[in-house]
């Protein structure tokens, strides 16, 4: 029941939202988003009492609490099932730490339509949460579509120039993946002795390899568009660039997360032998697109499509130690997930306080920002440290895992991984140069100070960067148990 509330509150805000009038609703959406963070606490407290030596009748009861599995449809066989492990609990966490920061960059803007735009953010947030607690893969599928129309709407009428082509690419792009996927779990519900998509029983459907070879491409093509992993990612710059600065940091730092769950949740213990024969390419594939967007990145001079060829980097890392098939890769590209959406957000945040104060997003065209605004130098270099790993922030602790998992997997893998996150110091490093540093370009003559909403939130990014770096522990504990049971699940049956 707590997850079915969990999951309902967002959809009934989204429909009130519609009813308010003027800046009200940006305030009815923050306050339902920090109530959303407050409950998910309140989840994860009863969840962690589970291993606190409980008498097994309480220890069921609280199990009872976090999930529902009720008949939905009787033909075919699908399920209305809910539910919270360690994994989803953390990209819940995710999503309803980042909801709060995301609607409140908005309090300060003028924004036509605001009831629309902040009901369309709640509905995402609705069908984001309903992704990370799916255990049936058709009422999964139903969240994963639905997360796409609200975030559709607000690119196409609250995004930049051109943002009607974009948008289109960035909609056909992902719903053929979703179809692709679709066929794959129209194909697994018929191949299964069951007739269920019920993640517990395809975990154990024992189909044969040449099959599963086929599922897994209809699933990993879905969610590598999603990722996005190269050559997949041709939509993902424009779409950020050109999307509104809140719609970029839904994509940036929460849906694509999607795809990254997805390879663990559906992919890896549902088709091992399929994982088995193609996990080579697919590392391959990862290690290409890290390299090639990390060079891209170097050679960017708009800083909005440099943060979002370093998020192509950063994720193709993660991807390629899901794919190394061990516990340290698995636990070290969840916690990296996390970091990730804290870092990312943080970044385009940024970039929207720089473009909304100079009128530019050339790299060029800045310089000595941290002369008229040394506070916001400060911030903004705190989450660039976090971005390039730097010990003590959250970066760190998933990005030494993930390297341990690749040596682990094949030293050629960790010597790759190990030259992006040097080249990821380089672009990262060189952008805060030239844009900060040095003497005020003649374009930045000005610079306003931070908002009292603006500096909160950069604030808050700032602490979560450095607590998680220094206590990892909390995440790692959460996580472990279902890592173990994936890792498990994941080797040829």
């Amino acid at each position: 029941m707590l997850t079915l509330i969990l999951l309902l509150i967002p959809l009934f805000a989204s429909l009130i939202a519609l009813f308010f009038k003027g800046e009200s609703v940006k305030w009815f959406s923050f306050i339902i988003s920090i109530f959303q963070l407050v409950f998910t606490l309140y989840i994860y407290f009863v969840f962690s009492s589970i291993n606190d030596g409980l008498d097994k009748e309480i220890t069921q009861s609280i199990k009872d609490s976090l999930s529902i599995n009720i008949d939905w449809i009787n033909s075919p066989n699908i399920n209305f099932n809910i539910g919270l492990d360690g994994m989803s609990l953390l990209m819940v966490f995710l999503t309803n730490l980042l909801m709060p920061l995301i609607i409140l960059s908005g309090l300060n803007k003028n924004q036509e339509r605001p009831q629309i735009l902040y009901s369309l953010m709640l509905l995402m947030n609705f069908a984001l949460i309903g992704v990370f607690v799916s255990f049936d893969g058709f009422l999964y599928y139903i969240f994963w579509e639905l997360a796409l129309i609200p975030i559709y709407f607000i690119a196409l009428n609250w995004g930049g120039p051109n943002r009607a082509t974009v948008t289109l690419k960035f909609f056909i792009y992902t719903l053929a993946g979703s179809l692709l996927m679709l066929f794959g779990f129209l194909y697994l519900y018929w191949a299964t002795p069951s007739h269920n998509l019920s993640w517990v029983d395809l975990t154990v459907n024992h189909i044969c390899s040449c099959k599963q070879g086929f599922i897994f491409w209809m699933f990993f093509l879905a969610f590598a568009i999603k990722i996005p992993i190269i050559p997949f990612h041709t939509w993902q710059p424009d779409t950020y660039s050109t999307a509104p600065t809140q719609g970029t940091m839904l994509l940036s730092g929460i849906m694509l997360k999607m795809g990254l769950y997805s390879l663990l949740r559906w992919l890896l213990p549902v088709v091992p032998n399929g994982v088995a024969e193609y996990t080579p390419y697919v590392i391959a594939l990862c290690f290409i697109g890290v390299v090639y967007a990390s060079v891209i990145a170097i050679m960017q001079t708009d800083i909005k499509k440099l943060f979002a060829y370093s998020s192509i980097a950063h994720v193709g890392l993660i991807a390629g130690g899901i794919f190394a098939l061990n516990m340290q890769g698995f636990q070290g590209a969840l916690i990296q997930m996390l970091a990730h959406g804290i870092n990312v957000v943080g970044l385009f945040y940024c970039a929207e306080i720089i473009i909304s104060r100079t009128g530019t997003s050339d790299i060029n065209s800045l310089g000595g920002i941290r002369v008229l605004s040394p506070r916001f130098a400060m911030y903004f270099l705190i989450i660039v440290l976090g971005s390039v790993a730097l010990p003590l922030t959250n970066g760190f602790i998933g990005e030494f895992m993930l390297l341990f998992g690749l040596f682990e997997y094949h030293s050629w893998a960790g010597f790759i991984a190990g030259l992006t996150i040097i080249l990821g110091a380089v672009y990262m490093l060189r952008m805060y140069q030239k844009v900060m540093l040095g003497d005020v370009n003649e374009n930045v003559t000005v610079f306003e100070n931070l908002k009292w909403n603006e500096e909160l939130i950069l604030a808050i990014i700032a602490i979560l960067i450095f607590a998680f770096g220094v206590f990892p522990k909390p995440v790692l504990e959460l996580v472990e148990p279902i890592a173990s049971h994936i890792f498990k699940l994941s080797f040829i049956k």
